[in-house]
């Protein structure tokens, strides 16, 4: 008998309702006195890349294992492809869990498998025929580069082609969501950036949704459109990745992405004085086009007030360029001041006057 929660259903729901693969709507997840989860909401759209960041113990693990239906929200609503999955019981929600696959930090393969049967295994589970299993199997391995690698064990892979063979085994019984749990934590850097170079390829190739849950800020600046930020069982901050990266708001966030966004030096911070000084730092962040833009030298001809890049520089979110810029300027002809700022912010994303230096700095 065909359940009231299987794949067809959750197909024609995709069709024709929410563009959101997942949304949750304030979920609360207690053990005990612990709140591990505190009115959560979130939605993660139809072919994006969310990264979930968070300190260890936010709350990441508990989110993942109530996606999947491990455990029970206390209240609040998990919605899948525009289906809640709030009280279902076990049979109801197999049909669920292959529409989420997931990646493991430490691949999770059978070893007395060959890869070619890793990636069928959910298919075998499901029921699939032979000959419909080798076709998908087939498919998938070269997708992820490892056709010749078909019979092979995964003791005679390396940690980055088991890494793919457990990509294309979530991707096997053609999931909605792939969960990337830690994936490439137990990676080194140039493996690492190999097998985020496939999962964008994936994303593209499939439209597929994915949600990456991680604590490597590195991998979320690489791939990630959006941003989101758990602390204490609460989403803290929440947006596109070029503006998480290049002005974020909450303390958590700010405190995560240090190492990864410039920040004021010390000794130009001690540099500032209180009341107006003869030179003004500002902060100016630029985003994609007007990162590439000679903004200074625009700056100049169009005010006369010419400014020094004392710190920051311009990186690379999502492939797109994140400039945060820190400025220092004449301040002492108010009126030319004035004009310059209100040009930085015509042509800039964010402009933020730091402070005033004394005129013998």
């Amino acid at each position: 008998m065909t359940s009231a929660f299987d794949a067809s259903t959750l197909s024609s729901q995709s069709e024709s309702g929410s563009s959101s693969v997942v949304r949750l709507s304030e979920v609360t997840k207690r053990f005990g006195a612990t709140i591990a989860l505190d009115q959560v909401s979130l939605s993660i759209r139809r072919g994006e890349v969310l990264g979930l960041i968070g300190r260890s113990g936010a709350g990441k693990s508990t989110l993942i294992r109530c996606l999947n239906g491990l455990e029970r929200p206390d209240s609040g609503d998990i919605e899948i492809e525009g289906r809640s999955i709030i009280g279902l019981g076990e049979r109801e929600l197999q049909p669920l869990r292959r529409r989420i696959g997931i990646v493991f930090q430490h691949f999770n393969l059978m070893s007395a498998k060959t890869a070619a049967d890793n990636v069928a295994l959910p298919l075998e589970i499901a029921g699939q025929p032979r000959a419909v299993r080798n076709a998908r199997v087939a498919e998938l391995l070269e997708l992820i580069g490892l056709a010749d690698k078909a019979d092979a064990y995964p003791a005679q892979l390396s940690g980055g082609q088991k890494q793919r063979v457990g990509i294309a085994r979530a991707l096997a019984a053609r999931p909605a969501l792939l969960l990337s749990d830690e994936a490439t934590s137990a990676l080194d850097p140039e493996t690492t950036d190999a097998i985020l170079e496939l999962l964008r390829d994936i994303n593209r190739k499939l439209d597929l949704t994915i949600l990456l849950v991680t604590h490597e800020i590195s991998v979320v600046r690489a791939i990630a459109d959006r941003v989101a930020v758990l602390d204490g069982g609460n989403i803290v901050e929440q947006g596109p990745a070029r503006r998480i990266f290049a002005s974020p708001c909450a303390a958590t966030t700010r405190s995560l992405l240090r190492a990864y966004r410039p920040t004021l030096p010390d000794d130009l911070a001690a540099r500032l004085v209180a009341g107006w000084g003869e030179r003004t730092l500002l902060k100016v962040v630029v985003i994609g086009a007007r990162a590439r833009a000679p903004l200074l030298a625009e700056l100049a001809l169009a005010t006369g007030l010419r400014v020094s890049l004392v710190h920051g520089g311009v990186d690379r979110v999502r492939g797109e360029e994140v400039g945060v810029l820190f400025l220092e300027a004449d301040g002492r002809d108010r009126a030319q001041f004035s004009a310059a700022l209100d040009f930085l912010r015509l042509h800039a994303d964010e402009v933020e006057v730091l402070g005033h230096v004394a005129g013998d700095a």
